[in-house]
């Protein structure tokens, strides 16, 4: 008879590799990369540019132009494409990120033929309609009113801000009367110089076949070579802030905190060890900020330590919500947990729980080819070395907790930290 009292034992990952990539150079200067699994017939297509909010040429026009981009183009409606779309069972979507804009189609593998003159039309023939120009930049300013109103968005702004500096791409806040300036002409201007097809990067992958790959080379790899977009030079490096900072919300009760700093890119080689030392003190739910700071003291629901890597910076933050009477001790605590680990080391058993966390999460992350691509995609983007996330799992396991106290000391000492609180008046 099974014993519930008893925890089966764990198991050690032994490792992982992501599959490889058929990497392709397209007629027109396009990259595609190609991941085939067969598990399901479902194919996922994006096109990646460089668009994001890095590029801003005018306030919110990355935002804008991955918005408006499915809302007609010369053949078809913003009707017409949503039609489409759904009458073949499909998803399309277009995001805009810090560093780039993907536009996003997920079909059944049968579908594909059917749906890439649709992909295609989005991407090159856009136009941008005034009247849904107008609504959707009044839409916008209204969401983003609503969400001044919570100290969590304006604790976060303000934390961006003051990390990166006021004028850093990363750093500048949503303005308004800005905004509200912004044409679509300029839209359209951003539109033909980033969203360039000769050079995007396109990733297929899914349920693929050889007639799929076809497909979409003769589809989106035809075309005009264009000139390669200007890359957008900063003059400023990421400039911090006042270390303390307090927005004010009058008549909130709850007090949201953000603490945190920049932090060693992706490329650091010490970057597995470095996302150790974050998930004991604020990655999972039984990390340590959690059992000091929700379970011990119940000032919090939930209380988070993170990474943020971006192309050009990396952030690290902790981020909470507490009674606004608490927010202060919530803050000494953190403090006092980050002094722990600059000055004991993490118990055996502690460590070899975190681990296990971490190899399990991984894996999981792995369980689909989408989500394989979109490991695949990191090292692209990032310029990583091949082997980045085959070599996770053995340097997490051979981690010390001599070499996390040496990096704590290194990056997590209170007094490098920009710490924001946003709630009521004091």
């Amino acid at each position: 008879m099974l014993d519930r009292t008893v925890a089966p034992p764990v198991q050690p990952l032994a490792s992982v590799t992501l599959p490889a990539a058929d990497v392709f150079s397209l007629p027109n200067g396009a990259r595609l990369h190609v991941l085939c699994n067969a598990a399901q017939p479902v194919i996922r297509l994006q096109a990646v540019f460089k668009a994001g909010k890095w590029y801003d040429t005018a306030s919110g026009v990355s935002l804008l132009t991955a918005r408006m981009l499915l809302e007609g183009t010369r053949t078809r409606t913003a009707r017409q494409i949503a039609d489409e779309v759904a009458f073949y069972g499909a998803s399309l979507e277009c995001e805009q990120g810090f560093d780039r804009a993907t536009l996003t189609l997920y079909c059944l593998a049968r579908h594909l033929e059917k749906l890439l003159p649709l992909f295609l039309d989005v991407l090159t023939e856009a136009t941008f309609p005034e009247n849904e120009f107008n609504q959707l930049k009044t839409r916008t300013i209204q969401n983003v009113q609503v969400e001044r109103q919570k100290t969590s968005y304006l604790a976060a702004e303000r934390f961006s801000q003051n990390l990166y500096g006021a004028t850093y791409p990363y750093g500048v806040v949503f303005n308004e009367k800005q905004f509200e300036q912004t044409t679509s002409e300029e839209v359209k201007a951003f539109y033909h110089a980033t969203y360039q097809l000769s050079h995007a990067e396109l990733f297929l992958c899914g349920d693929v076949s050889t007639y799929h790959e076809q497909l979409v080379r003769q589809t989106l790899g035809e075309g005009i070579v264009t000139e390669k977009p200007l890359e957008k030079l900063v003059s400023v490096a990421p400039a911090s802030g006042p270390a303390l900072d307090y927005v004010t919300v009058p008549s909130s009760i709850q007090a949201s905190l953000r603490i945190g700093r920049l932090w060693p890119a992706l490329d650091h080689p010490q970057t597995h060890q470095l996302q150790v030392l974050v998930k004991v003190l604020g990655g999972y739910f039984g990390s340590r900020l959690m059992k000091n700071i929700r379970e011990d003291k119940g000032l919090t629901y939930g209380i988070y330590a993170s990474t943020g890597p971006r192309e050009h910076a990396t952030s690290f933050a902790i981020g909470s919500d507490v009674n606004a009477k608490n927010a202060d001790v919530a803050i000494k605590e953190v403090q006092h947990e980050l002094r722990l680990l600059q000055e004991d080391l993490i118990p055996a058993d502690e460590l070899r729980t975190v681990k296990n966390y971490m190899a399990g999460k991984f894996a999981n992350e792995l369980s689909t080819v989408f989500e394989q691509c979109d490991k695949y995609k990191s090292i692209i983007f990032y310029d990583l070395p091949s082997t980045f996330y085959s070599d996770f799992l053995k340097e997490v396991d051979q981690v010390e907790a001599s070499t996390l106290r040496e990096l704590a000391q290194e990056y997590l000492s209170p007094n490098s930290m920009i710490e924001v609180i946003a709630g009521p008046t004091r």
